[in-house]
């Protein structure tokens, strides 16, 4: 029973980290890589659809994308999704394909950046801490109904801050590489 509520808190946190992960990935970093644009929803035929369904994104090099549209007639459309986000991208036109400049950031920029970061990380922290406080009041529910011990109870309770303290270890050392990963120029 203590086993299935330390494994169920664990594998919470472990998901935490990995959305934390792909929240981190969206943050632009001045390097082009196609998750950047994951989050675009474009207009397509009057549903918005994942620009991933209505592109090929690849990282052309360092500082371009390079879109390829699969139908002509929504280059437009994703033109002005891709204006429209708050990535601060401007879209160029060629002909079937569109090329995304990734302009350098400013200091200021990556101040800003470096502050969504650490929020971001706070949040996976809170979701964590939550996750630590829901898997102790289980466990307190058990030592109520007398289904086990208080040792047992407080030798499970030290077992989840132990996992806890681990995977904020995840979260800081995510956050630390983010935050380097900002400030290269």
């Amino acid at each position: 029973m203590i086993d299935e509520i330390e494994l169920d808190a664990q594998e919470r946190m472990e998901k935490s980290v990995v959305a934390l992960k792909g929240q981190f990935s969206k943050i632009r970093t001045g390097r082009a890589h196609p998750s950047l644009l994951d989050g675009i929803m474009v207009p397509y035929y009057g549903v918005d659809t994942p620009l991933k369904q209505v592109a090929n994104v690849i990282a052309e090099d360092s500082r371009t994308l390079a879109l390829t549209v699969f139908d002509k007639s929504a280059i437009q459309a994703v033109e002005k999704a891709i204006m429209q986000s708050d990535l601060g991208l401007n879209p160029m036109s060629a002909g079937g394909s569109i090329r995304i400049p990734l302009p350098p950031l400013t200091e200021e920029r990556r101040k800003d950046l470096i502050r969504v970061v650490r929020n971001e990380a706070e949040g996976g922290r809170v979701a964590i801490r939550n996750i630590r406080r829901d898997a102790n009041g289980d466990i307190k529910d058990l030592l109520k109904e007398k289904e086990i011990s208080e040792d047992e109870s407080r030798a499970a309770e030290e077992n989840i801050q132990t996992i806890t303290n681990e995977i904020i270890k995840k979260v800081d050392s995510m956050l630390a590489d983010k935050e380097k990963e900002l400030m290269e120029v």
